[in-house]
Formats: structure tokens, C-alpha cells, sequence
């Protein structure tokens, strides 16, 4: 693993308050109060003008004012919010930081956003308004200032396997690039030359780095990308069976796939069996989901390990919390070729 440390300015804000609001809208601190909790009898002008002035400051109602009679602000609950619960990957880091957290004595409030951009800001508001402590991120798309705006300064945020661009902030990821470049490194060791890849949507780093490791290990083979053996934009398992199709009819079908993510490796799975093509065609894929080693033929994998992300990054975010004024950084761990099979198939069919 490495760290590398990160020299982007930080966000400017702080967490608007209730006076803040009432100063904006021109208006008493209690019509703020009576307005942002829905009690009856306020004019609608002035509801109109306190919202307005919400909106405008990004101010978050604290639903934790119950507890700020303890002498500190503390609510000892974290944040993280995972792209998707059904994703096998997302899962293994929850479990992760849910150790760490436990360790420390905190509780760990977790939501998924399913890859929605305004699915994330809502949850994000709503985890904020519970006052929680410091948040773990898995970013929806890569300019994420808006959200570093709408968090501010003094609430701890720590990303996980994407890296926004734009902010400074502590960030954990895989060496995908590299991991990329390994994995088809390994099908051109093996004979190959048509060699495919399925990859998420490019707008996320991961896909967009491990895309670049694709390339560079076939320049450095001395061979051209075939835009023809290049699938991207796959999110879901129906997706997924797709793109194989549609590489399976090509005219010059490819010899060997790189599944760049693990949606795509189960359906690389699926369908290279439904057409009996399991041991004719190689396969690499990028995360080791479970039961890889026991399908037919067993899945030479890049091996990520999740859970020690999500353990990272709930270290560095208590480090933070505990008053670690470091500049952020980045933690970038090494992903392991796991030779089991699959990616072993030489063009036609052939083990090595």
C-alpha cells in the first residue's frame, strides 16, 4: 500500500445556522425555528423567504438538538454511504469500517445510493442533520465539490475506491491502473491478441483507470485497441450478458475477456457457459467474488481486498476525529493475480 499526499484546496464553507438563515431572509429567529419545524400560522411570504434562505445557505436542520446539552457535540455514529448494498465489493468494505467503528465504540449509520448522483446529496443532507460524526464516501461521480461544499469543514470525510476530483481529501483505492494493465498482461502472456474488456461507466475513476491499464498493456504489446472489443456503460447484470453477447456474435469473435468489474465477470460466467464456450475462451476478472474458485472453469482474478479499504479509511477518518490535521492523502492498495484457471486458456482452447 501507498500513500500519497494530496495538495488540493479545500472547501471554503462552514455549516449554516438557524441565526444565519434569519439574517438572510430578514425575518425572526423563531419564524426560522417555526418555519423549518413545520408549525402552523406562519404567512406564506415568510415561509417563502426562510426557505429561500435555507436553500441559498445549504442550512441543515440538526435532528441530534435533542443532545446538545452534552458538553460535547459528539453523537459517536459515523456515515457511509456504499454505491450499492447487492454489490459484493460495497459489502466487504461495510464490513470493514463496521469493525473499525465497533473498535472505537461507534455506530455506523450506512445507506446506498445505486450510482445516483441525487440520491447521494439526499442522503448526505440526511446524515448531516443527524449530526453524525464524520462520513465515508463512495463518490457518485468524479466532481464532487458540491457535495465537499455542502459537508463543509469541520465534519471529517474520508472516500473510498473512487476518487473525486477537485477537493483534497483522504482518499483509499486500488492500484487500478496497475491491476488493469496486469490483468491483460497475463491473457497476452497466454498467446492472446483479441483480447476484450467490459467496463463500467467511464465517467467513474475506477472504470477510466482500469481502461488505461488496458491500453497501456496492449501499446506496450505493440497492438491497436479494436474499438470493437470494447464494451463500457455496464452497470447491471442484464448489462452485462449483453455486452458478452454482442462480443460473442462479432464476425472475429475476441479469445480472451477482461471483465473490468464484478457484475461483468458473473456474466461473462454465465453466458460463456450458456454457449459452452467456458474452456475455449479466457477469462480474466477484477474483483474475486465469492465462489469464483468453484465454477467451471475456476476465475483467474485481480485480487482487491475490500475489507481492508474499508478499514483504512475508518482509521483515517477516526485519525481525523481525533485531531490528525495532516494534509489528506491518498492510500492506494495493491491488487494480487490470482491464477486459478480461466485466464489460462491459450487461443483455441488450450491450458497452459
Amino acid at each position: 500500500m501507498t500513500a500519497e499526499p494530496q495538495d488540493l484546496r479545500p472547501p471554503s464553507s462552514r455549516r449554516a445556522t438557524m441565526r444565519d438563515v434569519a439574517a438572510l431572509a430578514g425575518v425572526s429567529l423563531k419564524t426560522v425555528s417555526r418555519v423549518v419545524n413545520g408549525e402552523p400560522n406562519v404567512s406564506e411570504e415568510l415561509t417563502a423567504r426562510v426557505q429561500s434562505a435555507t436553500e441559498a445557505l445549504r442550512y441543515l436542520p440538526d435532528a441530534s438538538a435533542a443532545n446538545l446539552a452534552r458538553r460535547d457535540r459528539e453523537t459517536r455514529t459515523i456515515a457511509l454511504l456504499i454505491a450499492s448494498v447487492r454489490d459484493p465489493f460495497s459489502s466487504s468494505v461495510f464490513r470493514g469500517v463496521e469493525q473499525v467503528s465497533r473498535e472505537h465504540g461507534f455506530a455506523v449509520l450506512a445507506a446506498s445510493t445505486e450510482g445516483n448522483p441525487q440520491t447521494a446529496e439526499r442522503l448526505i443532507r440526511a446524515f448531516l442533520s443527524r449530526n453524525v460524526d464524520g462520513l465515508i464516501i463512495t463518490p457518485t461521480r468524479q466532481d464532487f465539490r458540491s457535495i465537499a461544499e455542502l459537508i463543509g469543514l469541520g465534519r471529517p470525510t474520508v472516500y473510498v475506491d473512487r476518487t473525486p476530483l477537485g477537493i483534497a481529501a483522504d482518499v483509499v483505492t486500488t492500484n487500478n491502473r496497475e491491476a488493469a494493465r496486469a490483468a491483460t498482461e497475463h491473457l497476452l502472456r497466454q498467446g492472446h491478441r483479441r483480447i476484450a474488456i467490459v467496463a463500467d461507466y467511464l465517467w467513474i475513476s475506477t472504470a477510466s483507470e482500469r481502461m488505461a491499464g488496458y491500453e497501456d498493456a496492449l501499446e506496450a504489446a505493440g497492438l491497436d485497441v479494436d474499438p470493437d472489443l470494447v464494451v463500457v456503460d455496464v452497470g447491471t447484470d442484464i448489462q452485462a450478458e449483453a455486452a458478452i453477447e454482442t462480443l460473442l456474435a462479432l464476425p472475429e469473435r475476441p479469445t480472451a475477456i477482461f471483465a473490468s468489474r464484478n457484475v461483468a465477470e458473473v456474466g461473462a460466467i454465465r453466458v460463456l457457459k450458456r454457449h459452452s464456450l467456458s474452456h475455449s475462451i479466457a477469462l480474466v476478472g477484477m474483483d474475486d467474488v465469492e465462489l469464483m474458485d468453484v465454477v467451471d472453469p475456476p476465475v483467474t482474478v485481480m485480487r482487491q481486498d475490500p475489507v481492508a479499504i474499508g478499514r483504512i479509511a475508518a482509521e483515517r477518518l477516526f485519525a481525523r476525529l481525533d485531531g490528525d490535521t495532516t494534509l489528506p492523502q491518498r492510500f492506494i492498495l495493491e491488487a494480487e493475480l490470482v491464477i486459478r484457471g480461466s485466464g489460462e486458456i491459450r487461443p483455441g482452447g488450450e491450458r497452459t
